[in-house]
């Protein structure tokens, strides 16, 4: 009897806890349905608001896309004012990605008459330049010791990066002249490759003219990291440092004075051994250094005799104009493919290897056969920088040194270092 009661009494307690729980299940998938129904309509479908407001994008550029890109609008001189200067003119992929003549400084401007500020350089080896910084230190070398100013990208450092580089010459006067970002995405507009540039960067793009001229600059960046183009190294010192050839009797004793600290010195600012993890060198430690070059007075700028070319402080960098230390002071450019040069250092006032090396050994010896002379006729030595700045000038060998004093290095020994600086020049084979 006992036992029968107590089943009744559980039979029906349970019931009542199924019924409940089926009550709260009901209610939650109520709640549920119409939580939905609310997010639904706070928050249509996905697909349709894309095609609602939102544009559909292109998936993420590929880089050979972008390259393509950048290759089109590299060689295309519709993207200047005048319509006559693309980057290949001054960058020629076949002297380096540097001049392909021997004019000290190109000519651009809407005109195309008017005079670049500075030498051009090549555009090649620029794959592993650090971030500027005031304070360096080299692992490769010794990490310990504060190198000073180096690595940006341009003669002055003042680009951070290949995408800032790239955004100068579309807009200065001398150069490809653009008024501003607005005429370059014009150009653009009016390209052949237009559709192509759409395609990758989206159908939208051309509605900020900011977002499009940041994404051409993105292009040619892209383009300038092609390995082949830009880093291949082919020379016949990279097939040396293979254990693919030999160097000949003159460009392994040129190597060696290239190397001598009481010599060449050339290794002290541009390295030529084998970097960490058996990095091939790049012949430039991306530092800045005051070479005292004369002044160049083919260059119409220096018609004015106040005005002054100072590097790191001025007057293209302006971030550093109040730091004295470094007026006269230029980042140290890659030696590969040096000889295929016709132009050198920042004002272009030389045009051949002989008279460079030449100037680095009778700079301080012998000034009058470099340096102009003033009404007095009175050598005026590094007249390419205030007097206030001459302590900047480097004086460690092969510079320095009395007046009259013998070269550090003789003709034959300049004529051997020559000898190697060719084996620095791309595309060389063993059937040459």
């Amino acid at each position: 009897m006992q036992i029968s009661v107590w089943l009744k009494s559980s039979r029906n307690h349970l019931k009542q806890w199924v019924n409940a729980g089926l009550a709260v299940i009901l209610l939650i998938a109520y709640q549920s349905q119409v939580a939905a129904e609310i997010a639904e309509d706070l928050n249509p479908p996905i697909e349709q608001t894309l095609s609602q407001s939102t544009p559909i994008l292109p998936p993420h550029p590929s880089v050979t896309a972008l390259e393509t890109l950048g290759r089109k609008m590299f060689f295309d001189a519709n993207l200047s004012a005048s319509g006559r200067l693309s980057c290949a003119s001054c960058h020629d992929p076949r002297h380096a990605y540097g001049p392909a003549n021997g004019l000290a400084v190109q000519l651009g401007g809407h005109d195309m008459r008017a005079q670049g500020p500075r030498a051009v350089p090549s555009l090649r080896y620029l794959q592993t330049v650090p971030l500027f910084t005031e304070h360096f230190h080299d692992e490769d070398v010794d990490d310990s010791v504060d190198a000073g100013p180096t690595g940006g990208f341009t003669w002055d450092g003042r680009a951070a990066s290949l995408h800032e580089q790239a955004r100068i010459p579309l807009l200065a006067a001398a150069e490809m002249a653009n008024s501003n970002p607005a005429q370059v995405v014009a150009a653009i507009k009016r390209s052949v490759y237009v559709g192509e540039f759409s395609q990758v960067f989206g159908v939208d793009i051309f509605q900020d003219n900011e977002a499009a001229f940041k994404a051409a600059c993105t292009a040619l960046e892209v383009f300038q990291q092609n390995p082949e183009e830009f880093y291949p190294y082919t020379s016949k010192y990279d097939a040396f440092l293979r254990g693919e050839t030999k160097l000949s009797r003159r460009e392994a004793h040129g190597l060696d004075l290239f190397n001598d600290p009481q010599k060449g010195n050339c290794a002290s600012c541009h390295p030529s051994a084998l970097g960490r993890n058996r990095a091939f060198p790049n012949f430039t430690d991306f530092g800045y250094i005051a070479i005292g070059v004369p002044r160049n007075r083919q260059l119409q700028a220096n018609a004015d005799p106040d005005y002054f070319d100072l590097g790191l402080c001025g007057p293209f960098r302006q971030d550093l104009a109040d730091q004295s230390r470094y007026c006269g002071l230029f980042r140290t450019p890659s030696l590969r493919n040096v000889a295929t040069r016709q132009v050198f250092f920042h004002n272009g006032v030389f045009h051949n290897l002989l008279q460079v090396l030449h100037f680095y050994v009778g700079r301080d010896s012998h000034p009058e056969k470099y340096y102009a002379k003033d009404a007095e006729g009175r050598v005026m030595k590094y007249d390419d920088l205030p007097g206030r700045y001459h302590d900047h000038v480097n004086q460690d060998a092969p510079f320095g040194g009395d007046i009259k004093d013998r070269p550090v290095l003789t003709n034959r020994e300049i004529n051997d270092i020559i000898a190697f600086l060719h084996t620095l020049s791309d595309g060389w084979s063993s059937t040459h």
